[in-house]
C-alpha cells in the first residue's frame, strides 16, 4: 500500500487523454501555474510525463513560469494592466495547450495527433473564454474583493484539477468536460465577453482617451 502511494502516476492510453483534457483546461485558466505545477510534480516524482514533455521539468522553465505566474497574480488586481494582460494571454494559453498536446501525443498517427491538438486547443479556448466571461461580470464592480476572489478561485481550481488528475484522472477530466459543456452552452455570453475584453483593452490604450483625460 505504501509503495502504491509513493509510486508516481504514469499516464498511458486513456489516462493520458484524461490528463491532457485537464491540462488544456487548466492552461486556459492559468498557463503559467499549470506548466510550473506539472514541472514540479514531475521533479518530485508524483507524475511521470511523456519523454516528449521533458522540457517542462527544466528548472529554467519552472522558474520562468513561476515568475510569470506572480506577474499575473499581481497584475490581475491592477486596472488597465489586467485588461491588457488577459487580452494578450489569449495568444499564449491556447498555443501552449496545443503544443503540450501535440508533444504528448507524438506516438499517435499524425492525423490523430493533429485532431488531439485541435481538441486541446478548443478546450483551452473554452476555459479562457469562460474565465473572460466571469471577469466581465465583475469588472465594473466598485469593490476590489470580487476580482481578487475570482482570481484566487481560478488559481485554486488549477492546483486542484492538476492534483486530482494525478490521483483520479477520469474524475478530474469529467469535471473539466462538464465545465466545458456549460461554457459552450453560454457561447453567446462568452463571445460577447471576449469582444468586450479586446474593445476595453483598445480603449484603455487609445491615445485619444489619454488626451481626453488630460
Amino acid at each position: 500500500m505504501i509503495a502504491s502511494l509513493l509510486s508516481p502516476f504514469v499516464p498511458d492510453g486513456h489516462t493520458l487523454t484524461a490528463l491532457l483534457v485537464v491540462i488544456c483546461f487548466s492552461a486556459g485558466l492559468n498557463v503559467y501555474a499549470t506548466v510550473a505545477m506539472l514541472g514540479v510534480l514531475a521533479r518530485v516524482h508524483v507524475l511521470m510525463l511523456p519523454p516528449s514533455l521533458g522540457i517542462v521539468e527544466s528548472w529554467y522553465v519552472i522558474s520562468a513560469c513561476a515568475i510569470l505566474f506572480l506577474v499575473e497574480f499581481v497584475g490581475d488586481k491592477i486596472p488597465v494592466f489586467d485588461l491588457l494582460w488577459n487580452a494578450l494571454q489569449t495568444f499564449v494559453r491556447v498555443p501552449v495547450a496545443a503544443l503540450i498536446t501535440y508533444a504528448a501525443t507524438s506516438q499517435l498517427p499524425q492525423w490523430q495527433q493533429l485532431l488531439a491538438t485541435l481538441a486541446g486547443s478548443l478546450i483551452a479556448l473554452a476555459a479562457h473564454g469562460g474565465k473572460t466571461a466571469a471577469r466581465a461580470a465583475v469588472l465594473h464592480s466598485p469593490e476590489p474583493i470580487s476580482n481578487a476572489a475570482l482570481s484566487l478561485s481560478e488559481d485554486a481550481a488549477v492546483v486542484f484539477l492538476i492534483w486530482l488528475a494525478t490521483k483520479h484522472p477520469y474524475a478530474a477530466a469529467t469535471i473539466v468536460l462538464i465545465a466545458t459543456v456549460v461554457i459552450v452552452l453560454m457561447f453567446r455570453i462568452v463571445i460577447r465577453a471576449m469582444r468586450n475584453l479586446f474593445a476595453d483593452t483598445e480603449r484603455a490604450l487609445s491615445p485619444r482617451d489619454h488626451t481626453h483625460l488630460n
